[in-house]
């Protein structure tokens, strides 16, 4: 877990950070409620997605703070949806107005397919110490330490570390890590049952999704 430092040494205006998400669903509630005056970038879901686009996106313009965000599941079965984690670098200005605005400090994993089961979950939890896992935000912050640009992670949580999803979502991507409606609707039809899940997965992502817009705004001063 990264240290917090009390101190806010420098913070740029958020009219030069990028905040960054995967999939429009996850920005959604922030590019409502911000509206035109924040940078955002949708990256796509999976490492090589994220460092293809956010590479093309810094060569245009590069910002002076980045927020890798979006959703997350938890390891740690204290972390209920909902919950919006960080893990800032340590000297980052932006760790005390997250710990106001209600956000958790946590140790995150980027891992290279959709964590699916709980024992799944509880087997990269022994593995490697985290407490939340992604598939993006470790890509770009890996980029943003060789460029020296500050990057923290921000995520809520949808779904807990006692819970299997109710489809492997692994099965029903392309090849580039885009979900495939054919393969979502076939597996729906094989497996019917699943469907009062993937509802209750819709609406902890959207109240995800709001928390994560609320965080986002205050952070940044606009809530």
């Amino acid at each position: 877990m990264s240290a917090i430092h009390p101190s806010i040494p420098f913070l740029p205006p958020p009219a030069d950070w990028l905040v960054c998400f995967a999939l429009p669903d996850e920005a959604a509630p922030f590019r409502e409620a911000s509206g035109a005056r924040t940078r955002i970038l949708l990256t796509g879901m999976g490492r090589t997605n994220a460092r293809a686009r956010f590479t093309e996106e810094i060569e245009r313009r590069r910002p002076a703070l980045v927020l890798t965000c979006g959703y997350a599941g938890a390891l740690d079965p204290d972390l209920d949806p909902a919950t919006v984690c960080f893990d800032p670098p340590e000297a980052c200005g932006l760790a005390l107005r997250l710990l106001q605005a209600g956000a958790l400090p946590a140790r995150f994993h980027c891992a290279d397919r959709i964590a699916v089961t709980a024992v799944e979950k509880a087997r990269l939890r022994a593995e490697t110490g985290a407490q939340v896992v992604e598939m993006e935000s470790g890509e770009i912050r890996s980029l943003c330490e060789g460029l020296e640009i500050p990057c923290v992670t921000v995520r809520a949580i949808t779904d807990g570390a006692m819970e299997d999803l109710p489809l492997d979502f692994n099965r029903i991507l392309t090849h580039r890590m885009r979900l495939s409606p054919i393969k979502l609707a076939w597996r729906v039809m094989l497996r019917p049952w699943c469907v009062p899940g993937l509802l209750r997965l819709r609406q902890a992502s959207r109240e995800a999704g709001r928390e994560l817009a609320r965080v986002l705004l205050s952070v940044m001063g606009r809530e």
